[in-house]
């Protein structure tokens, strides 16, 4: 059972799951874990071990358009090396400072695999959920896709300076505030494009049409060996950590305007299905 499939066992007991983070009196919380195995390959720093799992809770009150207020990170390994240690929290205050949140700190345990569980904390007096979106609706993500494939591939070649440069992604907390009142559904896209797209469409009860060329990153053709592959590595290998979301038509442009980053507009929200190029887009991504 993946975690998808756990969530979907688990929904009847948590009837107000199902958002990137949850919202509890203006206030938005959500919680990741990371594990050396899965998440962090061989060659990863600790400081952006510490940048990368902070980053991932602060890219889900991204996706909510809240601000950042703070962040805690439980430290688990083997064994404490001051030098490693020093550096994850580096990377973790960093990468908070770079949002205006700030690192406050956490836990330490010992653990037979380097693993780390964080949480961060935001506030948003009308967060932005994943169920708003509706037919006739454009459709837009943030950034370039399939950069977290690209870190892999160098990892795997032994360069690991420009591998961790591409793992420690900005998170896109300023573009979800300034997306706030324009979108009407929104997600990160940490489990891939296509997948995200299929939740987009499932928690809205619509569907999605969506067209080439997607915002890929021109560096993954680098070590696509087809077309095929770039659009594997940029639509469906997912860790990449930008918003995905739905706004009306005459939004599009002033969004742009007021977003700090790129904004992509990739398709129209429809009644139903999800299409590429109209073709089904299968539902396939990261699975934890």
């Amino acid at each position: 059972m993946d975690e998808r499939t756990a969530l979907a066992e688990l929904a009847d007991r948590l009837p107000s799951a199902g958002d990137d983070c949850a919202v509890v009196d203006g206030q938005v919380v959500t919680t990741d874990m990371l594990h050396e195995r899965t998440d962090f390959p061989d060659g990863t720093s600790r400081y952006t071990a510490g940048w990368r799992a902070v980053g991932a809770s602060l890219s889900d009150v991204a996706a909510m358009g809240a601000d950042v207020t703070a962040a805690v990170a439980a430290y688990g390994a083997p064994s404490f090396d001051p030098d490693e240690l020093g550096a994850f929290v580096d990377g973790a205050r960093d990468v908070c400072e770079s949002v205006g949140g700030e690192y406050v700190g956490g836990d330490l345990d010992s653990h037979d695999e380097f693993t780390v569980a964080t949480t961060a904390l935001g506030t948003a007096g009308e967060p932005v959920l994943r169920s708003g979106a509706s037919p006739g609706e454009a459709v837009c993500v943030t950034g370039t896709l399939g950069r977290s494939a690209l870190a892999l591939a160098l990892f795997d070649r032994g360069e690991t300076e420009r591998a961790n440069d591409l793992f420690r992604f900005d998170p896109r907390v300023r573009a979800g505030v300034a997306l706030r009142p324009h979108a009407t559904a929104m997600m990160d896209s940490s489990d891939g494009l296509a997948r995200s797209l299929h939740q987009l469409a499932e928690a809205s009860g619509c569907g999605f049409a969506v067209e080439e060329p997607l915002p890929i990153d021109e560096r993954v053709a680098s070590i696509a060996e087809s077309d095929e592959e770039r659009l594997e590595l940029g639509a469906f290998f997912g860790e990449d950590f930008e918003l995905v979301c739905t706004m009306p038509e005459t939004a599009v442009s002033a969004a742009r305007e007021a977003t700090p980053c790129p904004l992509h507009r990739i398709g129209s929200v429809t009644e139903s299905g999800v299409t590429l190029d109209g073709e089904p887009l299968p539902d396939r991504g990261y699975s934890h």
